[in-house]
C-alpha cells in the first residue's frame, strides 16, 4: 500500500473537525446519512483542533460530553456514534459501551479518539 504523509491524514481530519456541526448517538452504527438510526445529539461537539500521533496513524479527540440532549421515542440502546454535517455524515463508530437512554433525559459520554490509521 502507498504512503500517505501525515499531512494529508492531518488535512482529512481537520475537515471533520472544521466541518462536524453535530454529534449523534445512534442504535446502530450508520454507513451513510440515510440509515442514521440517532436517538440523541450534541450541537456542538468539541474536537481538538490539531491532529497528533495516534495508536498508529493521525487522531484527534472528541471531547466528553456532560449534556447532550436523547431524542428518541421511549428508551432504547445506544451503541454508536456519528459526526455529521448537513446531511453529510462524516465519521461513525461503536461507543466504548451501549447506554439505555431514554426520551426527554441527558446523556454523557467519556472522550474518545477519531483515528486514520497509517497504510501497512
Amino acid at each position: 500500500m502507498p504512503l500517505i504523509s501525515d499531512v494529508a491524514l492531518d488535512l482529512a481530519l481537520d475537515y471533520i473537525n472544521d466541518q462536524a456541526t453535530i454529534l449523534h448517538i445512534c442504535t446502530t452504527e450508520p454507513t451513510v446519512y440515510g440509515t442514521l438510526n440517532s436517538c440523541g445529539t450534541k450541537t456542538p461537539p468539541v474536537i481538538s483542533d490539531t491532529p497528533e500521533n495516534g495508536t498508529s496513524g493521525r487522531k484527534v479527540v472528541v471531547s466528553a460530553i456532560e449534556d447532550g440532549s436523547v431524542i428518541c421515542t421511549g428508551t432504547v440502546t445506544a451503541d454508536s456514534w456519528a459526526l455529521v454535517s448537513g446531511t453529510a455524515l462524516l465519521a461513525a463508530g461503536q461507543l466504548s459501551a451501549s447506554q439505555s437512554v431514554t426520551n426527554g433525559n441527558t446523556f454523557t459520554l467519556a472522550s474518545f479518539d477519531i483515528q486514520i490509521s497509517d497504510a501497512t
